[in-house]
């Protein structure tokens, strides 16, 4: 547990999400109280735990949620939010085949798309809304909303754990707040 608290192994796992040409700008520890993803592929297949290519195949709306607390890394890049689980953890998958998105921004799906890699990358221009709410003990509780409907409740911990594995801690929570566009209720 005390290894998540290391910003070289934060800075690794984010960066398995950093978008190609783009950096890790900020980091932080954070706590996930809630998330519900939500994406529609389109010319695909499911399998076990992936999507594939399949010309002939379906468009997928997929919900992938978690209503339980737990660790996270969150970042920001350029001009991407980047999140994954500290450990890995498990989630609630729904899979419904749509005959018509509408206007519904549908991903084409031109390579394998493993479940839990969604999710873990969103342009920053993709955010909705943001709130930003006091916390306890100098918390921060950050309400996030993104245009594909996905949400987030996380909390941003005033400190990045006992000991000095997260030196920038504070600096970064601040930047990744002003990015995000947080409004405070």
């Amino acid at each position: 547990m005390s290894g998540i608290f290391d910003e070289t192994n934060m800075r690794r796992v984010l960066g398995e999400y950093v978008p190609s040409g783009e950096s890790l700008l900020a980091g932080i520890h954070a706590v996930s109280h809630e998330m519900e993803i939500k994406g529609i592929f389109g010319a695909c297949a499911r399998m076990e735990d992936r999507l594939v290519p399949d010309e002939n195949g379906s468009i997928i709306e997929l919900n992938k949620s978690k209503y339980a607390t737990c660790d996270i890394y969150i970042g920001i890049t350029q001009s991407s939010l980047v999140i994954s689980g500290c450990e890995r953890e498990s989630y609630y998958y729904e899979f419904k085949e749509v005959q018509d998105a509408g206007d519904a921004d549908v991903r084409k799906v031109t390579s394998n798309i493993f479940f839990a890699d969604i999710g873990n990358c969103y342009p920053l221009a993709d955010i909705l809304s943001c709130t930003v709410k006091k916390g306890w003990m100098g918390s921060v509780k950050c309400f996030l909303t993104m245009k594909d409907g996905s949400s987030f409740k996380l909390m941003f911990p005033k400190l990045g754990g006992l000991g000095k594995g997260m030196p920038h801690h504070a600096k970064y929570r601040e930047e990744i707040i002003a990015r995000l566009g947080g409004v405070s209720a």
